[in-house]
C-alpha cells in the first residue's frame, strides 16, 4: 500500500475523481458498443450527451464565475458533468439533449446562487437531478450501477475513499445501509441477483457523491453521523410534498444537516507578512476578513487564483500555524524544488494580496482532559499542528505533560525553535530535536518510559507517519491512543 499511497499523495483529489469518472465513462461506452450494459444506447448516443453536458458545465461555469468574481475550477465543473453523464439517461433527442443542457446549467447555478456565506450548500449533480425530478423533465436512473460496471465503480471508489481518508464515514454509510434495508427493503435480499443488482448504484452513491469534501462535515465523529444518516434515509419510504425521496434528494438532505453543523464561512485573508523560519520553510501571516473561530491543530482548504495552473491545481489544505489566540492567522510552507504552480504563486505573494480559504475542520486536536499524558511526534513541516497547540498553552498558561519529538534532515530545518524553548522554561514542555536520524521504538521508551499511559500525536508527511503508527502499534500502544493528522499531499 506504500507505492498506492505514494501514487494517490501525487495527484490532486479533484483530479483524481476527474480521471475516475473519464475511466468510468470509457468503460461504459466500450460496454455499450459490444451490447453488455443493460440499457440500449448507442455509442452515438451517449458520446453526444456527454459532450451537451461538459459544455453546459465548463461555459456555465465560467460564466458565473466571473459575474461573481471567484476563482474558477474546470475540473469540478467537468467532474459534475460527468457525474450527471452517468446517473442521467443519455439524450436521443433535441429536447432531450436541451433537458441535459438544463441539467448542467442549474448545477453550476447552485453553487454560486445556493452558497450561503460562500460556501455551496448542495452537491451540485444532486441539486441538478433533483431539480429535473421535481419538475418533471426527468429522472435520474443511476445506470452507472450496471452490474458490468460494478468492478470498476468498486476499483475507482476505494481510491478515492483512500486519499481522502473517508472509510470510517462510508463504513457508517453501508451499516445504515444494511440495516434500514433489512426493514424497509427486504424484497431486494430475495435473491443475489437482487442484491447485487442494487449494490452498483449505491456503491457509486457513496464512495463519489457522499464523499464529495465541500458537502461533508469537518470531524470524524460527525462524518459517522452524516454516513449513517444517508445509508438510513436511502430505504425509509419518505414523501416530501408528493415526491419520493430518492436518492440525489436524501443527498441534499444529508446536506443541509452537514452544512448546519459544520463551518459555514469562506475567509479572505490579506498577506501581512511573511519570513523565512528554517531552510526552504517561509511562515505567512495573514489578517482574516473575520475572526475565523478553530481548535488548534484544525486546518483550512486554502484556494489561490493564478495563471498557467499544473496539474497539481489552485487548491491546498494547510494546517493553521497560529493559535486561536493570536490575531493574525500564520501559515508555515515548505519550498519545494521544483515547486508546484500554486506554491510559486503563493511565495511570490505580496503584502496586500489576498487569499480565499474555507472548510474549516481536522480531528488533529488535544484532549479536553488537560490531565491526559501528551507526545506530539512531528516530521518536517508537519510541526505546524504543534506550534499552534502550543503557542495556545502558553497564551492561556495552560499546563499539560507533554513530550514533543521534533524531526528534521538538519538543524537548519528546524521552526519555530523559540516557542517551544519558552514553552519548556515556562509550562515544562520537553522537546527533542531529532536530526538526521529515525526515532525507534528504543529512543521512545527511554525519553517517555510511561508511552503506554499517553496519547500519541503523529504529523508529517504519510509514510512516516504510518511508519510510526505501525511502530507504535507494536510497541501496544492502543490504536485510540494514536491520533494522525489528516496530510493528504495535494488535495
Amino acid at each position: 500500500m506504500i507505492f498506492l499511497d505514494k501514487f494517490l499523495n501525487s495527484i490532486t483529489t479533484y483530479r483524481l475523481v476527474l480521471n475516475s469518472l473519464v475511466f468510468l465513462t470509457a468503460i461504459s461506452v466500450i460496454l455499450a458498443a459490444f451490447d453488455r450494459l443493460r440499457y440500449s444506447w448507442t455509442v452515438t448516443v451517449m458520446v453526444s450527451s456527454l459532450l451537451a453536458l461538459l459544455a453546459a458545465c465548463y461555459f456555465s461555469n465560467f460564466i458565473f464565475s466571473k459575474v461573481f468574481n471567484v476563482p474558477v475550477n474546470a475540473e469540478s465543473s467537468l467532474i459534475t458533468a460527468f457525474i450527471l453523464f452517468l446517473i442521467l439517461a443519455p439524450a436521443d433527442t433535441s429536447k432531450q439533449i436541451m433537458i441535459l443542457v438544463i441539467a448542467g446549467v442549474v448545477a453550476m447555478a447552485s453553487k454560486y446562487l445556493l452558497a450561503p456565506f460562500r460556501k455551496h450548500l448542495f452537491n451540485p449533480a444532486a441539486f441538478a437531478a433533483a431539480t429535473l425530478y421535481i419538475f418533471g423533465l426527468d429522472s435520474a436512473v443511476w445506470w452507472v450501477g450496471d452490474p458490468w460496471m460494478l468492478p470498476f465503480v468498486f476499483i475507482t471508489g476505494f481510491l478515492i475513499v483512500r486519499k481522502i481518508k473517508r472509510f470510517s464515514m462510508v463504513v457508517a454509510f453501508f451499516v445504515a445501509w444494511l440495516l434500514s434495508l433489512s426493514f424497509f427493503g427486504r424484497a431486494i435480499f430475495s435473491s443475489f441477483q437482487s442484491f447485487f443488482f442494487a449494490l452498483g448504484p449505491i456503491l457509486f452513491y457513496a464512495t463519489i457523491m457522499l464523499t464529495e469534501p465541500i458537502t461533508t462535515p469537518p470531524t470524524k465523529k460527525l462524518q459517522w453521523i452524516y454516513g449513517a444518516l444517508n445509508g438510513l434515509l436511502l430505504n425509509v419510504p419518505i414523501r416530501l410534498g408528493g415526491f419520493s425521496a430518492t436518492p440525489e434528494i436524501v443527498l441534499m438532505i444529508g446536506n443541509v444537516l452537514s452544512y448546519a453543523t459544520g463551518s459555514r464561512r469562506r475567509y479572505e485573508l490579506t498577506l501581512k507578512g511573511k519570513n523565512e523560519i528554517a531552510k526552504d520553510v517561509c511562515e505567512f501571516v495573514f489578517t482574516p476578513d473575520r475572526k475565523i473561530n478553530f481548535k488548534p491543530g484544525q486546518y483550512l482548504e486554502w484556494t489561490l487564483a493564478h495563471d498557467k495552473k499544473d496539474s497539481r491545481g489552485n487548491r491546498r489544505y494547510f494546517t493553521i500555524a497560529s493559535s486561536p489566540t493570536e490575531g493574525d492567522v500564520k501559515l508555515g510552507v515548505k519550498y519545494n524544488n521544483p515547486p508546484s504552480s500554486f506554491k510559486r504563486a503563493l511565495f511570490t505573494m505580496q503584502d496586500g494580496d489576498t487569499f480565499g480559504a474555507g472548510q474549516l475542520g481536522g480531528d488533529f486536536v488535544m484532549p479536553r482532559d488537560t490531565t491526559k499524558k501528551l507526545v506530539f511526534i512531528a516530521g518536517g513541516i508537519g510541526i505546524t499542528p504543534f506550534r499552534s497547540m502550543i503557542r495556545f498553552l502558553l497564551d492561556k498558561n495552560e499546563r499539560r505533560d507533554i513530550t514533543l519529538f521534533y524531526a528534521t534532515k538538519t538543524e537548519a530545518e528546524i521552526a519555530y525553535r523559540d516557542i517551544f524553548t519558552e514553552a519548556k522554561n515556562k509550562l515544562g514542555i520537553k522537546t527533542e530535536y531529532i536530526v538526521g536520524r529515525f526515532i525507534d521504538d528504543e529512543f521512545v521508551r527511554r525519553v517517555v518510559p510511561d508511552y503506554h499511559e499517553r496519547i500519541f500525536y503523529i504529523s508529517g508527511p504519510d509514510a512516516m507517519v504510518n511508519t510510526f503508527k505501525k511502530m507504535l502499534l507494536k510497541m501496544n500502544v492502543p490504536r485510540r491512543s494514536i491520533i494522525t493528522d489528516y496530510f493528504p499531499g495535494f488535495a
